[in-house]
C-alpha cells in the first residue's frame, strides 16, 4: 500500500513514512492510493473475529511495511489498556445500538487510535534512533488520549493546546495533570479552531518541522483515521452475522469529521452492508449545512455542553473532498484555496446527490441534548447514560431513521458521561457515576501556560521545550 496528499503534492510513500509526516508535505492530507475492496469471503472469516484480531486483519491492509509478528504485538499492547474485552462492545438501547467507546485510559473513543499511535511511533524511532516533539491541538479528548499514549517514552515530547476555559474541567484536568516530564500543556486565549490553525501554520513550516523533528497525533495523522474503521467494521459485522441485518447505519457525534471519515473508509471497504452515515452536530453546524444546503461555510464557533464539538473548520473534510471531486488532487487544491480565500465551498446538484448518498444529516442543539440525556436514562435499561456528544448521536439518529433504508442502526458513544457531570447533572438531576481513572484529579496540581494565539510564542516554546536533535 502507498499513500499519497489529497493536494497531489508528494510522490506516493510506504505506510511507516505517513505515521512520521503526519500532514502532507505539501499542506494536504495523506490518503491511500486504493481503498480495499473486501470479498464475502472476507466478511464470512472476519466475522468470527475478535477485536484484536480484525484490528490486525484490517490494519495490516493498510500497514503492508509493518512485519505482521510486530504489528500484531503493537495491536495487542494497544488494546491491552482497554477495560472490556471486545474494546468496542456494543449495547442494545430501545431501538438503537449503542457502540461503547470509551473503555481505553482515558474514557473517550480518541484512545483506540491514540494508544495505537502512540506505540507506532515508540516503535519506528527506536528504529530509526530518532526523535519527536509531538504538537497537536485538541477540543477536548484528543489531548488526553495522546498525552497517555506517549506519556513517559523517552524519544518524545509532546506539546497539546487547547483553548482556554472552552473544555470541560474533567477534560482539561485529565490533560494537565499528567506528572511526566515529557509532557506539555498551552492554553490558547481563543477557540479550537485557533488551535487547529497554529498548528496546521507550523506544520506547514517544512524546515521548522524538519529541524525540530515534529510529528502529529491530530486525526490529520492518516493512522488516527486507519485505526478508527476497525470499529465500524467490528460492529456492522457483529450485528450481520448475530443479528442477521441486512443492511447497517451508523450515527456519529462529528466536529473535525475524522471520526465519520473513517466510516467512509469503512463504507467502501463494506458496500452495501454499511449504508448510510448520519453526521450529528451540534449548533456548529458546517458539516450538516454542508449535507443538506451544499455550502460548505464558514461561521461563529458557538460554546456549547457537547465542547469537542465546538469546531467550525473540519480538517479532515479535504479526504472527503478528494473522493467527491474524483480523486482529483488540482481540484482539491483549487477548492482549499478558495475556501482559505472567501470561507466558502459550494457544490452542484449531482455532487450533492452523491454526498446524500453517503450522507444524512441534522443538527442538534443544547436543549435537545439536554432531553436526550434525559430520554435515554428514563427508557434505558437500569438508567443508562450517555454523554452530551452521544445525545447529539442519538438525537440525530431518531429524527433520520424514519428517513433511512430499513437496517440496524448503531450510534457511537463517544466519551464517558463522568466527563461532562454538570451536562448529565442537569439532564437527569443525577451525578454519573465516576470511574476510578478519574477519581483523585482535582486534588493533583494541573501544569500547563497561557498564551494568545499566536504561532510564533508557540513556535519558540517549542524550541525552548522540545528535544533536540541532530
Amino acid at each position: 500500500m502507498r499513500y499519497i496528499s489529497t493536494r497531489g503534492g508528494i510522490a506516493p510513500i510506504p505506510f511507516k513514512a505517513t505515521v512520521m509526516m503526519g500532514l502532507a508535505d505539501d499542506g494536504g492530507l495523506i490518503i491511500p492510493t486504493d481503498i480495499p475492496a473486501v470479498g464475502e469471503d472476507t466478511l464470512e472469516r472476519w466475522a468470527h473475529l475478535n477485536y484484536r484480531e480484525l484490528a490486525f486483519a484490517v490494519i495490516s491492509l493498510f500497514a503492508d511495511d509493518i512485519p505482521g509478528k510486530e504489528l500484531r504485538g503493537l495491536i495487542d499492547r494497544s488494546y491491552s489498556t482497554f477495560d472490556d474485552k471486545e474494546v468496542t462492545p456494543l449495547r442494545k438501547v430501545g431501538k438503537l445500538w449503542i457502540m461503547e467507546l470509551f473503555h481505553g485510559p482515558t474514557l473517550a473513543f480518541k484512545d483506540v487510535a491514540l494508544q495505537l499511535l502512540g506505540n507506532l511511533f515508540e516503535r519506528l524511532l527506536e528504529e530509526r534512533s530518532g526523535i519527536m516533539n509531538i504538537l497537536g491541538a485538541t477540543s477536548g479528548d484528543t489531548g488526553s488520549a495522546a498525552i497517555y499514549g506517549v506519556k513517559g517514552k523517552e524519544r518524545i515530547r509532546i506539546f497539546i493546546l487547547h483553548p482556554h476555559n472552552r473544555v470541560s474541567p474533567v477534560q482539561a484536568l485529565q490533560m494537565t495533570t499528567v506528572p511526566e516530564e515529557n509532557v506539555f500543556n498551552i492554553a490558547v486565549e481563543g477557540t479550537f479552531d485557533d488551535c487547529q490553525a497554529i498548528v496546521k501554520e507550523i506544520f506547514n513550516d517544512l524546515d521548522f518541522k524538519a529541524r525540530h523533528h515534529l510529528g502529529s497525533v491530530n486525526s490529520i495523522n492518516w493512522a488516527r483515521v486507519m485505526a478508527q474503521i476497525v470499529y465500524y467494521i467490528y460492529a456492522a459485522l457483529k450485528l450481520w452475522h448475530e443479528e442477521g441485518a441486512k443492511a447497517v447505519h451508523f450515527s456519529v457525534p462529528t466536529g473535525n469529521f475524522g471520526d465519520i471519515f473513517a466510516g467512509y473508509i469503512a463504507k467502501r471497504m463494506l458496500s452495501p452492508l454499511i449504508k448510510r452515515l448520519i453526521l450529528a452536530t451540534n449548533e456548529n453546524n458546517i458539516l450538516t449545512r454542508f449535507v443538506v444546503e451544499g455550502r460548505y461555510a464558514k461561521g461563529k464557533v458557538v460554546p456549547t455542553i457537547s465542547p469537542s464539538m465546538d469546531i467550525m473548520v473540519a480538517s479532515n473534510f479535504e479526504r472527503y473532498l478528494y473522493y467527491l471531486y474524483g480523486e482529483d488532487p488540482a481540484r482539491v487544491r483549487k477548492a482549499m484555496e478558495e475556501f482559505a480565500a472567501a470561507g466558502e465551498i459550494t457544490f452542484s446538484q449531482e455532487e450533492l446527490g452523491r454526498v446524500r448518498s453517503d450522507f444524512a444529516s441534522a443538527s442538534i442543539d443544547q436543549e435537545e441534548t439536554l432531553a436526550t440525556i434525559r430520554d435515554v436514562y428514563r427508557e434505558g435499561d437500569e438508567g443508562y447514560v450517555i454523554d452530551p456528544h452521544t445525545a447529539v448521536g442519538v438525537a440525530a439518529a431518531k429524527r433520520l431513521m424514519p428517513h433511512l433504508p430499513p437496517g440496524e442502526t448503531v450510534c457511537l458513544a463517544t466519551a464517558h458521561p463522568a466527563k461532562f457531570p454538570a451536562a448529565v447533572r442537569k439532564a437527569t438531576g443525577r451525578e454519573p457515576k465516576r470511574p476510578a481513572a478519574l477519581e483523585g484529579l482535582e486534588g493533583l496540581d494541573p501544569r500547563f501556560v497561557v498564551m494568545p494565539p499566536d504561532v510564533n510564542k508557540v513556535k519558540n516554546y517549542i524550541v525552548e521545550h522540545g528535544l533536540k536533535g541532530p
